[in-house]
């Protein structure tokens, strides 16, 4: 009860801050290893070296990486969005079945149709279908 009683309310501040900044501290070591190990430009000997300096002087070293690396950092996170952005796209059309245009849907019927694998009613039974969802 004593402990409880000298714990203020500027002691409380302070002490959320330092975990905020705990965990701000975590997260920046997390984006600064994590768009090292993924940077292509950089040799593994430079790779190595920045590792080695991040370790030796924590705060120096990512203070270092964020200025000299901190446009390339830009560029890999926006590298990463696109390709995560065209992979869930083309996940999409295959998920959604679209294979492409209503006229690539018709040439592709056509073909069915001249090789013998659907028959007259199919071909205008799907054709309708495919005019039908343009």
């Amino acid at each position: 009860m004593i402990v409880a009683s000298d714990f203020g309310t500027g002691q409380v501040f302070l002490s959320m801050l330092w975990f905020v900044m705990f965990f701000i501290w975590i997260w920046l070591l997390i984006m600064v290893f994590s768009d090292l190990f993924r940077s292509h430009d950089l040799s593994g000997w430079a790779k190595a070296a920045w590792v080695i300096g991040i370790i030796i002087l924590p705060y120096l070293g990512v203070l270092l990486y964020l200025i000299v690396r901190g446009g390339k950092m830009h560029e890999h996170a926006i590298q990463a969005a696109q390709a995560q952005d065209a992979a869930f796209k083309q996940y999409v059309q295959q998920a959604a079945g679209s294979g492409g245009s209503v006229a690539d849907e018709l040439a592709r019927l056509a073909d069915l149709k001249a090789k013998g694998v659907i028959d007259d009613a199919e071909f205008e039974q799907l054709k309708a279908k495919a005019l039908a969802s343009a």
